[in-house]
């Protein structure tokens, strides 16, 4: 048999002494976990809170009053929608959009030829009523001195002047008809009732149209109107005696100055906003219908602080801000008192001071005395 090569490693330490290196090892793996753990010094020691970063504006007492710019367009106090009063084919339309037209001018006309015929049967039916009624006439005429002699008897006298009454009924009913048929013919012709511009057409020559139907849309001359959709708070806000700047879009430096004539007593189902009309004074010929137009108006309201509704909290059920002291960089709660809640911001009538530092962003995560920082150290930026 072939002896056993001899193994530097094998053995290299005997086993008592395996035993003190293992314990050793121990010691020293126990000393270093004890190195890492805290201290009960350390850790009843409060961990630092992070410094919260937050937005402010600085208070600011506003004057009472807001200006208000809405956008519209110019249009004619009074227009009308020039109709027919009887259907028929259109044959001829005279005028067309943007049109200046006088009084009593053709606008256009109908085929008549049915009312020609029906003013011919009238007239026709009234000759021969007339013609009724002259015999009739000469009848009487012709018995009323033979009644005397006895010639006539009283009833055949009676009779003729019955028969001469109900000739002169159908005379005036006949010329009732003849009236009647002329207007009709009248109506085929449409005449503009004023001066004014054509800003609508509805038909054309060859349709057929309905009695009542809009052929042209006139405006008349006169007046001119501003026409603004306005919200509600505005509404609210407003007084018809407040004066309004009108100024052209594409020419700012073309102003009018007019006051509320015309408030829509219904908002609009889709915008829910109500149409407003204000009256121009003197409009210049810039201000065309249909410009856009810029409208401005100054509305009274309260002097105060106007804060955005960011900056609202609450405590003890009472509503507050947080205010930044700039010399420690804490906040502090504090109760103000708000005179009017709007859309997107509150006017504060107590609790603040001008000058003071307003939290307007990070309010719901802040506690008294919190160490704070400005975020992107902008003082005042909105959030």
């Amino acid at each position: 048999m072939k002896p056993l090569a001899h193994n530097p490693r094998r053995n290299l330490y005997p086993p008592a002494q395996k035993v003190e290196l293992s314990w050793v090892s121990a010691l020293l793996l126990s000393t270093l976990l004890a190195g890492c753990l805290p201290t009960d010094e350390e850790a009843s020691q409060p961990v630092p809170e992070p410094v919260r970063p937050v937005r402010v504006i600085t208070v600011e007492e506003l004057p009472g009053g807001e200006t208000v710019t809405l956008t519209g367009n110019i249009q004619a106090q009074d227009d009308v929608a020039l109709a027919f009063r009887v259907g028929g084919q259109l044959l001829k339309r005279t005028v067309n959009v943007g049109n200046q037209v006088r009084a009593g001018q053709v606008v256009a006309r109908l085929d008549g030829i049915n009312e020609r015929h029906a003013v011919d049967a009238a007239r026709a039916n009234l000759a021969a009523a007339m013609a009724r009624l002259v015999e009739a006439r000469n009848t009487v005429q012709r018995y009323e001195p033979l009644l005397p002699r006895g010639f006539v008897a009283r009833a055949q006298f009676d009779r003729a002047v019955e028969a001469r009454d109900a000739a002169q009924a159908q005379v005036n009913a006949a010329q009732a008809q003849v009236d009647t048929a002329e207007n009709q013919l009248s109506f085929t012709t449409l005449l503009a009732d004023g001066p004014g511009t054509v800003t609508e057409r509805g038909a054309e020559p060859g349709e057929v149209v309905a009695a009542g139907r809009m052929i042209v849309r006139l405006a008349r001359e006169g007046g001119r109107d501003a026409v603004f959709d306005v919200p509600p708070r505005v509404i609210e806000a407003g007084s018809a005696d407040d004066a309004v700047t009108v100024a052209l879009s594409t020419d700012p430096k073309v102003t009018a100055t007019g006051r509320v004539r015309e408030v829509s007593p219904q908002a609009d189902s889709v915008t829910r906003t109500f149409k407003v009309r204000v009256g121009l004074a003197r409009p210049p010929a810039a201000m065309r219908l249909g410009s856009t137009v810029t409208g401005t108006i100054q509305l009274g309201g309260l002097a105060g602080i106007e804060l955005p509704n960011s900056a609202l909290t609450a405590t003890q059920g009472a509503p507050a801000v947080w205010i930044l002291d700039p010399q420690t960089n804490t906040v502090a709660l504090r109760n103000i008192d708000v005179a009017r809640y709007e859309l997107d911001r509150v006017l504060v009538s107590q609790g603040l001071d001008v000058g003071e530092l307003v939290v307007t962003a990070g309010v719901q995560t802040l506690r008294p005395g919190q160490q704070v920082r400005l975020a992107g150290n902008l003082v005042g930026a909105q959030p």
